[in-house]
């Protein structure tokens, strides 16, 4: 984390900027290099694993919600403007979806993901017949 921190304040010193710019996220990838190479080696102990496996599910939404927070602090100090065009974004992305949807050709159905639901839709007539009703 402190090597994290150290590469992220060179690189806002570099840009010009005064302050920590990608530490955590120098660390969190020194990390993944580093535990993949002792987990190659056989140097980590399964408690290791388990303790960086938790923190690393704990990280994320974390980190995301700390940046959705700054996010919106963010816009709320950069004046209407920057609420405006987040929400004609959020608007214009919306609606893509059933223009980007129409793209390319229908295909199959996918496969069920359970064998009980592939028996039941063998076992399921396609069309109902009436007939069998009388």
């Amino acid at each position: 984390m402190l090597i994290g921190q150290i590469l992220g304040t060179f690189l806002g010193n570099l840009l010009g900027v005064d302050a920590d710019i990608g530490g955590v996220g120098f660390a969190m990838v020194m990390l993944i290099f580093v535990t993949g190479w002792l987990r190659k080696k056989g140097l980590m102990p399964e408690p290791t694993k388990q303790g960086i496996l938790f923190w690393s599910s704990m990280y994320i939404p974390i980190v995301v919600g700390m940046s959705s927070i700054q996010n919106v602090a963010g816009a709320i100090d950069g004046g209407v403007m920057a609420l405006v065009t987040g929400v004609v974004t959020a608007v214009g992305c919306a609606g893509m979806v059933p223009i980007l949807s129409k793209i390319g050709k229908p295909s199959e159905p996918l496969p069920p993901l359970h064998q009980e639901d592939a028996q039941l839709e063998v076992e399921k007539p396609l069309v109902s017949n009436s007939a069998e009703k009388n």
